[in-house]
């Protein structure tokens, strides 16, 4: 199969076009046949070694944890999922290795799969593993977010970020969301109040709300929280994906559960949850998305298309 690869760690010069094994599968394992992936700041950070010190790596890696495809062959106890299924998943291992979402394929678990939403497309399918389940494990779970609630989104238009914002909306709740200027439609469209980041931010929250928000989530980083820290309520819950280290503010970081992203796939299908597309690249060219990733100025999801 074809597949993108790095056999040592770095940057987008690393990754390199690569000729492997169709991979093998086990009773309660799929062969998917990979339509669309997504990328996610967490490939480049394992691509460049980050968390060298925590997961084993054998080289060559094949990157990329979400991933939208059909079953081509199923495994022995594998009925949940026939030849032919259209699936999501979110496969992250405990290992890197020749294991990702950049290939033709790829063997996975059943229990990181789940049916693709039927009113996405393949490319916009892949964007939601984790990222929207991310955002939905803040807004739901570490925030509990309720209906007549104002929640403050820093990052509103990034991939969990505006993810959050529909989740939160789709909750009863009301969004204010920080934003550069070129993306305030973007959040009207979507049912939040856009603010724009920089110098009185904190100001124009309290316009909007003067008693502060109710619950933050942060997925900008940077010390935006500290900057800001007026703009939120005295007794306000607030959650980081960027500056989980600071006191009193609840980290959050991506798990797979089936649960939350059955809720993520109701809210698709109902037409609540959408996923924004910025950019799609062939395979082979999958080291210019991973630049155009790093260089953050393309608004929406970065996918990996593969015919």
């Amino acid at each position: 199969m074809k597949a993108m690869v790095y056999r040592r760690y770095g940057g987008p010069e690393v990754l390199e076009p690569a000729e492997l094994p169709e991979p093998k599968t086990h009773v309660d394992t799929v062969l998917v046949r990979v339509k669309a992936a997504a990328l996610n700041p967490a490939d480049l950070a394992l691509q460049a070694g980050a968390l060298d010190d925590a997961l084993d790596t054998y080289f060559p890696v094949i990157p990329g944890w979400d991933i939208a495809g059909v079953v081509e062959r199923p495994g022995s106890a594998t009925p949940e999922f026939p030849a032919g299924s259209e699936v999501i998943g979110y496969i992250r291992g405990d290992v890197q290795r020749a294991h990702g979402g950049m290939a033709e394929f790829v063997a996975a678990d059943v229990r990181t799969l789940f049916r693709k939403p039927r009113t996405m497309s393949f490319t916009q399918a892949s964007g939601l593993p984790l990222a929207g389940l991310t955002a939905y494990q803040a807004v739901v779970h570490a925030l509990d977010v309720q209906q007549g609630e104002t929640l403050l989104v820093h990052g509103a238009t990034g991939g969990v970020g505006s993810l959050a914002v529909q989740i939160a909306l789709s909750r009863g709740a009301r969004v204010i969301g920080t934003a550069s200027e070129r993306d305030h439609e973007y959040l009207r469209a979507l049912g939040a109040e856009p603010v724009t980041y920089g110098y009185g931010v904190t100001d124009h929250v309290r316009e909007l709300v003067p008693n502060g928000a109710d619950a933050v989530l942060d997925t900008h980083g940077h010390g935006v929280l500290t900057a800001t820290a007026r703009a939120a309520a005295h007794d306000a819950r607030v959650a980081s994906i960027a500056d989980a280290g600071l006191t009193g503010v609840l980290p959050v970081f991506c798990r797979m559960d089936h649960a939350d992203l059955s809720a993520l796939v109701e809210l698709a299908e109902a037409d609540r949850l959408r996923v924004r597309i910025g950019a799609t690249y062939p395979l082979e060219r999958a080291a210019d998305a991973q630049r155009a990733l790093a260089a953050g100025d393309v608004a929406g999801k970065i996918v990996i298309t593969i015919d």
